[in-house]
């Protein structure tokens, strides 16, 4: 169950539900360290900016999350942080991406974003966390 959070002027939650994926679809992120830098550069880019990551995944090419950010932030705010930031610091780690994406745009502009409330956060948290089955080889 979750807690709301109190400001002076309000009382409640934004869990959201995100997915990204990188440009063009490519499968950028089946090498382990790539993984971990991605999973790296996300996490710093949240944590600036008071966005608390319940779970993330990081698949071979797409990036699923549930975070809670601050009332007063919108979606599309939001996720310019998270792909903003996370790009440029995926860049300033991984120097040789810029061979594949030039112009410094690692993530599509599209993305997914739903409202995670209190009676869909179990369905979406074990939906997030049971992604390498639901992509797996058949």
């Amino acid at each position: 169950m979750e807690t709301y959070k109190h400001s002076r002027s309000s009382v409640g939650s934004n869990m959201k539900h995100v997915q990204i994926t990188p440009k063009y679809r490519f499968k950028m992120m089946r090498q382990e360290k790539l993984k971990v830098f991605c999973k790296v550069a996300i996490e710093e880019a949240c944590k600036k900016h008071k966005i608390t990551i319940e779970i993330l995944k990081v698949m071979d090419d797409h990036v699923h999350m549930i975070v809670d950010c601050p009332r007063t932030m919108s979606d599309v705010k939001m996720m310019q942080i998270i792909n903003g930031l996370s790009a440029y610091l995926l860049f300033r780690m991984c120097e040789n991406l810029r061979r594949r994406y030039p112009n410094g745009h690692f993530w599509n502009a599209g993305y997914f974003c739903d409202g995670v409330g209190n009676s869909d956060f179990t369905r979406a948290y074990s939906y997030v966390e049971n992604q390498e089955l639901h992509h797996a080889p058949q």
